[in-house]
């Protein structure tokens, strides 16, 4: 099993309910990494069917979006932000929401050696990957409703205006985005994350200019 690490924010705690998977104080934190990918126009995305979790299929990296954040999964990490193009936040293995982790191996167009052999109608085998211990602490991974599942959350389509050159600063992005999206996150871990943000935007720079 990998060894992840546990950065800034990032703060492990018990599982507890499906669509309130952990604890708030397992948060996303504020967005400050370049993870390596360069997305120059926000990208097509599709529902993956049956659940709440849109997937990018022209992307050459597994790039979904769910609950107003967009997600990636590189390097054995999972990263969020709410804007497409970063920076990223990282995200602990147990901070994942369900429904992300609920994604069938099919949905992943870069995917882990890992994965190889895996079922692809089926969601990856993160207890075996990720081991014992985590599978205890997220119990529900597996077994959530996917009956009871939110509905998709609105894809941002305002950010089609801030591409290139106009993409905006990452401490002019809280006010532009708070200011453009007004969904309401259903997981409790992205509704600290945006109520940080929000924060943030109010005692940030003022404006919507990039």
């Amino acid at each position: 099993m990998r060894t992840h690490p546990i950065l800034p924010l990032l703060l492990m705690a018990p599982a507890i309910t499906a669509q309130a998977q952990v604890d708030v104080s397992i948060n996303i934190g504020l967005p400050h990494l370049n993870i390596g990918i360069n997305v120059p126009a926000v990208p097509q995305m599709v529902p993956v069917p049956g659940g709440p979790v849109y997937y990018a299929p022209g992307m050459a990296v597994n790039f979904f979006f769910y609950d107003g954040l967009y997600w990636v999964f590189k390097d054995d990490n999972w990263y969020a932000s709410s804007w497409y193009n970063g920076p990223w936040a990282a995200v602990h293995p147990e901070a994942v929401p369900v429904y992300l982790l609920q994604v069938p191996v099919a949905y992943y167009r870069r995917p882990p050696a890992y994965f190889r052999g895996w079922n692809r109608n089926v969601p990856p085998r993160w207890g075996e990957h990720w081991g014992p211990d985590w599978e205890r602490r997220r119990p529900e991974w597996n077994h959530a409703d996917r009956q009871a599942a939110p509905p998709p959350a609105p894809v941002p389509v305002y950010q089609r205006a801030y591409q290139g050159p106009k993409y905006p600063r990452p401490e002019n992005q809280p006010g532009i985005h708070a200011e453009n999206y007004h969904y309401q996150p259903q997981d409790p871990v992205v509704r600290d994350h945006y109520q940080r943000q929000q924060e943030h935007a109010r005692r940030g720079p003022k404006g919507n200019q990039p």
